[in-house]
């Protein structure tokens, strides 16, 4: 599914120096090197204040504990999402509200927002699912008429656009706070775990640093509840050089992207993404008529790799059943869940690769 060995290849002198460089300061522990990552990674952001964290879902938690929401508040987040999105909800004891999303962007549908309103939801978190920004326009609009904030899931679309108001803005500059992380197989992945929070707010920022940091400005000096949540400077050092070629990955996984639709989309029995506005962290179809199943066994039989993200609508995973509310029936997720299959997609695929897969999923339909 994805070739990270063969990225780090093009760059690997790079990243030999930058480590070497790091063991011989000695810094592992919030070394220069994460202090210059997220000075290179704001300005790529537009500005935006950086705080690099452990992971994303870290940043995710420390986000709505920066936002001072309290037990029992609500937090609004699409039923069609990686866990992370709800499961930080209650891990902090407030509760998830489910809505359902969009079957085309495979993210929040704005239409279901107002459903799900009420006077304990504090607020949502929009995630741009695949590499596509959710309808942050809408999102925004009705975040402000109710005072909800909002916290932008950019996990899988950092460095993706969005036109807003007559102009483009990266993803993951328009909420309240927006987290990322920097898992291997993410836009910009590094050598183990890593996230990242960004703001344009400097007291929020400040907050999240010292949330990040065991609820300390000054060493030993903990004004308020924290945790321990730190990016490694050597997975900063490498993150340093990946954030140069970020760009050139991104146009990698839409030309591949566009690659796949031009030979796909005349079948039928699928639907192929919308490629417009998206950086493809997943190249994920939907297959019609219940043959979603068969078509993976089907290419795993010829050798070629495929995944569900996800199996399950987060109204239908165990941990969330009793967990929070739902709105309406959530129909669009769970049928996305039993429609979905991503194909291989990373900055290394060849065209005969892609051809290899084409061919299996072309030949599925020949036969079924």
């Amino acid at each position: 599914m994805v070739d990270l060995v063969s990225q780090t290849k093009k760059i690997y002198l790079e990243i030999l120096t930058a480590l070497e460089r790091v063991i011989l300061q000695g810094d592992f522990i919030n070394g220069k090197e994460v202090r210059l990552f997220a000075e290179e990674l704001g300005q790529y952001m537009e500005g935006m204040h950086v705080v690099p964290c452990g992971n994303g879902t870290d940043a995710l938690q420390i986000s709505l504990m920066a936002l001072g929401l309290q037990p029992g508040d609500e937090v609004v987040v699409p039923a069609f999402t990686y866990v992370a999105s709800a499961e930080v909800i209650a891990l902090l004891g407030l509760h998830p509200v489910l809505v359902d999303v969009d079957e085309n962007t495979f993210n929040i549908d704005p239409n279901q927002l107002e459903a799900a309103w009420s006077p304990r939801v504090k607020a949502v978190i929009p995630v741009h699912l695949y590499g596509r920004s959710a309808d942050m326009h809408s999102i925004l609009y009705w975040a402000k008429q109710h005072e909800v904030k909002v916290v932008e899931d950019n996990a899988q679309s950092l460095g993706a656009q969005y036109e807003i108001g007559g102009n483009t803005v990266k993803v993951g500059t328009l909420g309240n706070v927006s987290c990322t992380s920097f898992f291997p197989t993410k836009n910009l992945g590094c050598f183990g775990d890593g996230g990242a929070m960004m703001t344009r707010d400097l007291e929020l920022a400040e907050r999240l640093r010292m949330i990040a940091n065991h609820g300390q400005r000054e060493k030993y000096h903990h004004e308020i509840i924290g945790c321990n949540s730190r990016l490694d400077t050597l997975q900063a050092a490498i993150l340093r050089i990946k954030l140069r070629h970020l760009d050139e990955y991104l146009q990698a996984r839409i030309t591949a992207a566009k690659y796949y639709t031009e030979h796909l989309s005349d079948l039928e029995e699928i639907i192929t993404p919308e490629t417009r506005g998206c950086t493809f962290h997943q190249y994920t179809l939907r297959i019609h008529h219940g043959q979603r199943d068969a078509l993976r066994a089907h290419l795993q039989a010829l050798g070629i790799p495929s995944m569900i993200y996800y199996p399950l609508a987060l109204c239908d995973q165990v941990a969330f059943c009793h967990t929070g509310r739902t709105v309406g029936a959530l129909a669009v997720s769970r049928r996305l869940a039993n429609e979905v299959l991503s194909l291989p997609m990373h900055t290394e695929l060849t065209l005969a690769q892609q051809d290899q897969v084409i061919a299996g999923v072309r030949s599925f339909f020949q036969t079924h």
